[in-house]
């Protein structure tokens, strides 16, 4: 069988299945692919590098460029920044009037975080949950969480193990519904503190440890959460140690007036969201990932984020401040969005405009300063906090 070329395509074989990476997110130089053949399974594809020519990347001080522009592992600024898009526009169909909720929830997948959408009923949280998982072509899940799930109804649990209709004597791991790349978990201050820290490894380490045998989560992973701020009969505030994982934590709010009016028209959470179809592979959100982190985060605005942090651990009205993994959490989130902006770089304006959606969940106001207003107050202390702290020119 003779060489075949693939322009910008990758190509590997994976469980018998060849899969492709898309070819748009890819930089554009070609590869020649030789099929070796001994049929299936036993295929195999060998790879040799294209010939030399003024498009073929080179290498200074490590990073790959291809004609000037700087790669971000597999995909250039602009590139990411465009499949950024693509998803926010899929997302934004069922979601109208709230471009900011969506880049944000957008931007939160991208930085391999995890969501927290806090707001009053009818306001598109689920709505938001179900557009983000229908356009990433992953699996999904949803978990109503209530008063009596118990953890391994979450992470899954050892069952006995049957051949033929008889039992062997054994125990097999039966996966639970955390085992997918999207999951929805919804109401979840409704649930136990005890079911509530089921989620904290899988979102923390990307794995669930059951009967002392460690199991890993499908990757991407993210966790998107829902809670009602204004109803407590019946529920379990989640502890500080469970929000500090959440990378953002969203409000989404009502729509303007004619926005709403398109809602009360076309009505996009009956009509387009059942529509919607995947953008993004799972292949291509961990590109996306992986040039996320390749953005540059100079120390001047390492310097200008800790700043923000040291004011929210000295605030007198503050009795707990930004932990260390909530600065990393903010550079992270503006990474994500440096990216989107397609920007090989990060500016104050991606820390300062996430400081609040990523810092205000993590803090606790000190009760000795008089009764607490909920979500809205630390919100305004963080805001406060950004207009004292100089940003750097």
């Amino acid at each position: 069988m003779g060489c075949a070329l693939i322009p910008t395509a990758s190509v590997f074989l994976r469980e018998g299945r060849l899969a492709h990476i898309h070819a748009a997110l890819l930089p554009v130089h070609c590869m020649r692919v030789a099929c070796l053949p001994q049929g299936p399974p036993g295929l195999r594809l060998a790879c040799c590098k294209a010939e030399e020519s003024a498009m073929q990347p080179h290498r200074r001080e490590g990073v790959e460029r291809v004609q000037g522009e700087r790669q971000l592992g597999l995909l250039t600024a602009a590139q990411a920044a465009e499949a950024a898009d693509r998803l926010c526009t899929n997302v934004a169909r069922a979601l109208r009037g709230k471009p900011e909720v969506v880049r944000c929830a957008v931007e939160t997948l991208i930085a391999g975080g995890h969501l927290l959408l806090e707001d009053v009923p009818g306001v598109g949280k689920t709505t938001l949950a179900f557009a983000l998982a229908r356009s990433v072509e992953a699996s999904f899940r949803r978990i109503q969480f209530t008063s009596d799930l118990l953890p391994s109804d979450i992470t899954g649990t050892a069952v006995p193990e049957h051949e033929e209709g008889r039992s062997t004597g054994g125990f097999v791991f039966q996966r639970g519904p955390l085992f997918a790349n999207v999951v929805l978990a919804d109401e979840i201050n409704r649930a136990s503190p005890r079911t509530q820290s089921a989620l904290l490894e899988a979102m923390s380490e990307g794995s669930v440890s059951v009967d002392g045998v460690t199991h890993k989560l499908p990757q991407p992973f993210l966790v998107i959460a829902t809670q009602n701020p204004l109803e407590h009969y019946g529920t379990h505030p989640l502890p500080e140690s469970q929000l500090d994982r959440f990378l953002m934590r969203l409000r989404i709010g009502y729509p303007g007036h004619a926005d709403e009016i398109a809602v009360l028209r076309d009505d996009p959470a009956s009509t387009e969201l059942p529509r919607l179809a995947p953008v993004l592979s799972t292949t291509e959100v961990r590109a996306l990932r992986s040039a996320a982190e390749a953005v540059k985060f100079e120390d001047t605005l390492a310097g200008y984020l800790l700043a923000i942090v040291d004011a929210t651990r000295q605030h007198d009205a503050l009795s707990l401040g930004v932990s260390p993994r909530g600065a990393v959490a903010l550079r992270r989130a503006a990474q994500a969005r440096a990216l989107c902006g397609r920007r090989d770089y990060c500016i104050p304006e991606d820390v300062r405009d996430l400081a609040v959606a990523v810092f205000a969940h993590r803090l606790v106001v000190d009760p000795q300063n008089g009764p607490r207003h909920g979500s809205e107050e630390v919100e305004w202390i963080v805001r406060d906090i950004l207009e004292r702290v100089p940003v750097p020119l």
